[in-house]
């Protein structure tokens, strides 16, 4: 069954569920018809009886009763005096004992009872009417009877009901079946654009309904989904050139260097050498190190959830770092922000190298907490970024004038892997004005008070 259900399309599953509610919904319709129409039979054929029997009633009372009494278009007639003795009855009846024993009660002059024993009808049952008439030497007593009417009432009823329920439920299958087809078409398109959007053609887009209701909420959705998997997709295939080219420049570097060494060996300086194949080895592992670092934040690495203080954080990388510029710092009161330590150490790590590459003689750090937000700064005093170009630094592998160039020990990706940091802590980390060189601002929420604390 379970197999079955799975196997089914949506148009069959719909057509057989609307047929089957039709069905039911006419099943108690014919019940309620079947069981109105047979109480009304059933009435009429009393009220049949009992006009026979009225007629009969007359001849009483005038006492002109004869004994053979005509059908009056009922099966049974019998007629018992006041001594009880049958005196009269049809054709059919007239050699037959009583057919029923029982009488109208003294506060009624009707009764009637469904007998299956009325002789002459056997393995039949009948409605059997008896009424009360005022004769000669007390009451007698009119008994009248005609087959019971069946539970179908007439064969013509059930054909004409069984046509009926059949047309209602073939046509509202047919219905579902176009309206749902009518419904599900758009996604049948849909699926079949779908179905040939490869990573070449990217740029396809599944059509849209002009109705406004779910289908076309899922084309809009498919579409957007599109669009950002070919910006993913392209930005993958750009991050990929740039590795590609970056990782291959050190690495023919490299292999110019020994290549020129080994053609004249005795002529070459090796110690010298050696230190331009460790330099270019160091740019190579700087690369490496940063391109596994942006795999991760691609990947969605968890943050682990520690508090970290950013003014604690700076003292810490200040004291392990080489001085390469002169540092001025500029640390308020503790501002705690929850997030990943290594990460945040990370950003740091980037956006002090990248000011000491840059800086002419100073590097300027401040840490300060404004409102709800933990605000680090590191300032240089070097040639500054254009303001056209402050958020085109922060692209992976970026290159913008000699001043600036990866040549000067950058890779290229420790900005993009900042920008990329802070972001995943819910920050944002800007360029912004500054009377001399590039002043990098990062804001990042800072934690909830801790009761323990």
């Amino acid at each position: 069954m379970v197999t079955l259900r799975h196997e089914l399309s949506v148009r069959t599953r719909m057509t057989l569920l609307a047929g089957a509610v039709m069905a039911a919904l006419c099943l108690v319709v014919c019940v309620f018809i079947l069981v109105g129409a047979h109480e009304r039979a059933m009435d009429d054929r009393t009220d049949t009886i009992l006009q026979a029997e009225l007629h009969v009633a007359r001849h009483i009372s005038r006492n002109q009763l004869p004994s053979l009494l005509p059908d009056h278009g009922i099966a049974a007639l019998q007629v018992v005096n006041a001594h009880g003795e049958l005196v009269a009855a049809n054709l059919r009846m007239l050699s037959e004992p009583r057919m029923a024993s029982f009488a109208p009660p003294d506060d009624n002059l009707i009764k009637d009872r469904v007998i299956c024993t009325v002789p002459s009808f056997a393995n039949a049952c009948m409605i059997v009417v008896a009424i009360r008439v005022a004769g000669a030497g007390g009451d007698w007593i009119v008994y009248g009877a005609d087959l019971v009417v069946p539970w179908y009432i007439d064969r013509s009823v059930v054909i004409a009901l069984l046509v009926g329920s059949a047309l209602l439920i073939s046509a509202t299958a047919i219905g579902a079946y176009r309206t749902v087809s009518k419904t599900l078409d758009p996604v049948d398109d849909i699926v079949a654009e779908l179905a040939e959007i490869t990573s070449t053609d990217l740029g396809r887009r599944v059509p849209v309904p002009d109705h406004h209701d779910e289908i076309r909420k899922l084309a809009e959705t498919a579409n957007l989904t599109l669009e950002r998997l070919e910006a993913a997709v392209e930005q993958q295939r750009r991050f990929a050139s740039d590795a590609s080219h970056d990782l291959r420049s050190p690495i023919t570097a490299i292999r110019t260097q020994l290549e020129a060494a080994m053609l004249h060996p005795d002529e070459a300086d090796w110690t010298a050498m050696a230190q331009a194949l460790l330099a270019s080895l160091d740019r190579l592992e700087a690369i490496v190190v940063d391109l596994l670092v942006l795999a991760r934040l691609d990947a969605g690495a968890q943050c682990d959830g520690d508090r970290v203080d950013l003014r604690e954080l700076v003292m810490t990388e200040l004291e392990r770092r080489a001085p390469k510029a002169r540092v001025v710092t500029d640390l308020g009161p503790e501002a705690i922000v929850d997030g990943d330590r290594l990460q945040l150490g990370r950003l740091l790590t980037n956006l002090l190298d990248n000011a000491a590459r840059h800086a002419d003689s100073t590097v300027a750090i401040s840490v300060r907490r404004k409102g709800e937000e933990a605000v680090l700064e590191v300032n240089d005093d070097g040639p500054g970024i254009s303001p056209d170009q402050r958020e085109f630094v922060f692209q992976r592998f970026t290159r913008l004038d000699a001043a600036r160039s990866k040549d000067m020990g950058g890779t290229g990706l420790g900005l993009a892997i900042a920008r990329e940091i802070a972001e995943r802590h819910g920050g944002l980390l800007t360029i912004e004005d500054s009377e001399k060189g590039a002043r990098f601002v990062l804001k990042i929420p800072v934690a909830p008070a801790d009761p323990a604390r």
